[in-house]
This record gives C-alpha cells, structure tokens and sequence, in this order.
C-alpha cells in the first residue's frame, strides 16, 4: 500500500514547524527520521492531512555535553550518537541502549527524537531515558517547557506533548559516579523490537552495600516501567548472585498485566523480564569488577 493523499510541508526555522502544526492541529503529523511513521503511513494506519518534516530545520541536530550531562537535539541521528567518542566513553549506558536499537541502516535515519516522541513501549530509548531521569524540552505556541521523562510517557505510543508542540532536546544525566550499570533484551531477531528488555544500574557504599538503584523494564506495559520495588530490595544489601535472582523475581511485582500479542504471552513478556534483569544485574557487577 502507500500513503493516503498529504500536504507535504519542510519548514527552515523552528517557529515555522510550530505555526504548521498550530494550523492544522489534529490533523497534522510531524516527521523526523521516519522509520517508525513511514510504515503507518503506507498501511494507511495513520492519515495526517500535513506532514510537517523537521530535516531541514539545522538547530534540532547536535550533540553535547552541560555540565556533566549528555544534551542531544531532537533531530540528531541516532547513529551521530552510536559513533560520538564521547558518548561511548563518557554516557556508556546511552551507547548500548542505542546500539540496540533496530540495524545501522534504520539508525542512519532513524532521529533520537524520534524514537521517544514515538514512544513505543518496546522501544530502547524511551526506557533509556526513564532509567536515567532524562528530561525533555517541547516548544509550542505557549513557548517552551521542560517534561521528565517518567511524566513524559503517557501509554502505548503516546506522550504529553501538546497537539502543536516539538520535541526540541533531550537532556541525559550522567551515571552516578562509580555506578554498575547494564542493557539487556530479548527479540525474535537481531535489530526487532524487544520482547521484553531491562536496563539498571546500582551503586555501593563504603560498606560494599547497594546505596542506590534504579531499574526500568520495557516491553511489559503502555510505557517503560520503573521497578520501584525491586529497587529497594537492593538497597543495603550486598551483591550477589542471590541478590540479583531475588530482585529479578521482584520485578514481577512492578509489572501489571502486559498485553499478549503473536510475539509473546504476557506471561512471557512477564517472565522474560525479570530474567533480563537479574543478567543485567550480574553483567553489571561483572563489568564494574564486583565479585558476585
């Protein structure tokens, strides 16, 4: 199939990309990289009146750090971000998440902010993003705001943004000095969507205790699920194989219901994330050389 008939609108400045939406608020689709969008359009699942591409807008494509935290335009490639040196050796848990992330030609296409403004639940970056405490910036006709992530994400494939308003940038703390930390999923094949995925890290004390946590599952619900008990059951213990088995059954608690689909039950989807998170876990101590 192709698309429905659409006007095709490339605005230069930002303002102007707002102004399009406004317009035609409800009926109108922004498009950044694309590779989620396209197949809806050629199924004729989405049928947007306007299509309001942002590739030639130039001040929504960059890569930089702020005081310590990763700062990256909505519009830049998720492979510019694969291949910065300093997001590999300064934002470790950002380039694992994103070598995840479908094959290099989609990444070649595919924008950062793309991905979270799909905000499909099985997707990595949108996890990523919960995991580190990511916040976003929208602009729209009523100026600009500032959304973190864990009231970003609303249900399956859909975010707080305002009708009119464009994801601008997403800013990424850094990891805890000293963290664990680990990326880890499931897929039928190399490059699909994730069955069920979990990314974490962990931090001990002078006592050699878990300080602080944070685990996120995805692919389990509407939106990345933060395991707010899991997390605590690692706090003030120490690592261990034990520990990690415990605390990937605990995920279990955080997790409602999934849905079931042909990929996967969900008590598969279920199960396989709290697999992954005890690996992840494990992985994390290994890679940080904690003796587990």
């Amino acid at each position: 199939m192709k698309p429905a008939p659409f006007e095709y609108c490339a605005p230069e400045v930002l303002t102007e990309a707002v102004e399009v939406l406004e317009q035609n608020e409800g009926d109108a689709k922004v498009l950044s990289g694309g590779q989620s969008l396209m197949p809806l359009l050629n199924m004729r699942l989405a049928r947007p009146e306007v299509l309001v591409d942002l590739a030639r807008i130039p001040e929504l494509d960059y890569v930089r750090e702020d005081h310590g935290a990763l700062v990256i335009g909505a519009m830049t490639r998720q492979r510019t971000v694969e291949l910065d040196p300093m997001v590999r050796e300064k934002h470790p848990l950002v380039y694992e998440a994103t070598i995840n992330v479908a094959h290099p030609q989609n990444r070649n296409q595919g924008t950062f902010g793309g991905s979270v403004a799909h905000a499909d639940p099985s997707a990595e970056y949108p996890a990523l993003a919960v995991a580190l405490g990511a916040q976003f910036k929208a602009v729209g006709p009523d100026g600009e705001r500032t959304i973190d992530a864990e009231d970003f994400f609303v249900t399956y494939l859909t975010t707080d943004l305002e009708g009119a308003e464009i994801l601008t940038e997403v800013r990424i703390p850094a990891l805890p000095d000293g963290a664990a930390w680990a990326f880890t999923e499931v897929a039928r094949r190399h490059g699909d969507y994730a069955l069920a995925g979990a990314t974490s890290y962990f931090t001990l004390g002078a006592d050699g205790k878990c300080a602080t946590a944070r685990i996120v599952v995805f692919g389990v619900g509407g939106t990345p699920v933060r395991a707010s008990k899991a997390e605590q059951a690692m706090i003030g213990e120490a690592p261990s194989a034990a520990l990690f088995a415990s605390v990937g059954k605990a995920v279990l608690d955080d997790v409602e219901e999934p849905q079931s689909d042909v990929h996967a039950s969900a008590a598969q989807r279920r199960a396989i994330a709290g697999v992954m998170t005890e690996r992840g876990l494990a992985d994390a101590a290994r890679r940080a050389g904690i003796a587990i």
